[in-house]
């Protein structure tokens, strides 16, 4: 579907400052033009009864989906993960890489960096994310120590270039050598960085946030936990105004962690993620994520010691996970997957919820929760075939 100007209407919408029911929207060139309750004036209507509209959703860590991975550096295996995404809702993503050899992440880094310059057929890559290397061995999980290194300037340039600029996260264990000097580093050059995979104690991990670091990876997972003398790297996350992941599948996190989280941090410092792995989509067995072997089974993947290794976990499986068993409303949870990760990466100007003037990026819902299609900027990245029959029957004269 080519660009078009025409409305969009659902038995709810949900908007940047409230939920509507039986609105429109009027889609203008890419953008949400107007807001309206009923349309106005000669452009087609497509009606959407029974669904709801959500924001096109973000996933900022997020390694590969139906058998392709970041790691292959190959622009074939990102098109698989744009495409598998925009099935699920998603319109923009951070391609993710794990602990593998230098080399290899070197040519990621360059694969990912040249897709996030381009246009992709579904989610968009909007940049890069370096989730290895410079970790811990203790809270390792799912990561080959044999791989790792220390963090240093020369190393982080290398990924900075390596990326065509198009590096925005950096996870790393402050704890390790060179960790504390490279944070003010690489925040000076506008990358993000993350506290993740970590034996930090409540004071490292503080100092680290103090010294620029502006969250927690996946938090819980892959981090000293809470002790009541020790609170820890997770404690420091969550008592600190920063960021944390959370991987809302069910296994992760208990319910009760899931409250917790949401209780002590405001909506905006919550990014629902899908840390999901090649495996995603696909049936149980053996797969690779990096270095490393991993088995899926029951959709949950397990190292051969038993860590968990990433999720195969979608961005509408989460935030209808979070609603149901942590209790949080559900476009507080639908906005922990959109509106915050836009602001995380400072482009919530544009995109991350519906609100007139952003653009059209939006995910529509059956009344069972199931994702039918897919817009980005106003275009079908994802559509089921009987929605597809109906935008292109009224949109065909346009």
């Amino acid at each position: 579907m080519k660009t078009s100007n025409y409305y969009l209407r659902a038995a709810r919408i949900i908007a940047e400052s409230e939920d509507l029911v039986d609105h429109c929207l009027r889609i203008e060139n890419g953008r949400i033009a107007d807001i309206a309750v009923a349309p106005d004036g000669e452009l087609p209507l497509i009606d959407l009864p029974g669904a709801t509209l959500i924001p096109g959703m973000i996933d900022l860590h997020i390694h590969g989906r139906e058998g392709c991975d970041v790691m292959d550096a190959t622009p074939e295996s990102l098109d698989t993960i744009s495409r598998s995404l925009a099935r699920h809702g998603v319109t923009g993503f951070l391609a993710t890489t794990v602990t593998s050899s230098w080399e290899e992440t070197l040519a990621a880094m360059d694969n990912l960096g040249r897709a996030a310059l381009q246009t992709q057929p579904g989610a968009q890559v909007l940049g890069g994310y370096s989730e290895g290397l410079f970790f811990a061995c203790k809270h390792k999980g799912a990561h080959n120590e044999h791989y790792f290194l220390t963090p240093s300037r020369e190393r982080m340039d290398a990924l900075l270039e390596a990326s065509h600029g198009q590096l925005k996260l950096v996870a790393l264990a402050p704890e390790v050598e060179g960790a504390m000097e490279i944070i003010p580093y690489l925040t000076e050059k506008g990358v993000k960085v993350m506290l993740g995979h970590t034996d930090a104690s409540y004071d490292q991990a503080a100092a680290a946030l103090g010294a620029g670091a502006c969250g927690g990876v996946h938090v819980f997972n892959g981090m000293r936990g809470i002790h009541h003398r020790d609170p820890g790297c997770t404690g420091a996350v969550l008592m600190e105004d920063v960021n944390v992941e959370v991987i809302a599948d069910g296994v992760h996190l208990h319910p009760a962690i899931l409250q917790m989280i949401c209780k002590l941090k405001a909506p905006e410092r919550i990014t629902l993620i899908s840390d999901c792995i090649n495996a995603g989509g696909l049936a149980d067995g053996r797969y690779m994520l990096g270095k490393m072997e991993v088995q899926l089974e029951h959709g949950v993947a397990r190292t051969d010691s038993g860590s968990l290794a990433g999720s195969t976990l979608t961005l509408e499986k989460a935030a209808a996970n979070l609603h149901k068993l942590a209790g949080i409303d559900f476009r507080d949870a639908v906005h922990m997957a959109s509106l915050s990760p836009a602001k995380f990466l400072g482009i919530d100007n544009r995109t991350g919820s519906i609100a007139q003037g952003k653009d059209a990026d939006i995910a529509v819902l059956d009344c069972d929760g199931n994702v039918r299609a897919t817009l980005y900027r106003g275009e079908l990245i994802y559509c089921n075939e009987k929605l597809r029959d109906q935008f292109e029957g009224q949109l065909k004269d346009m």
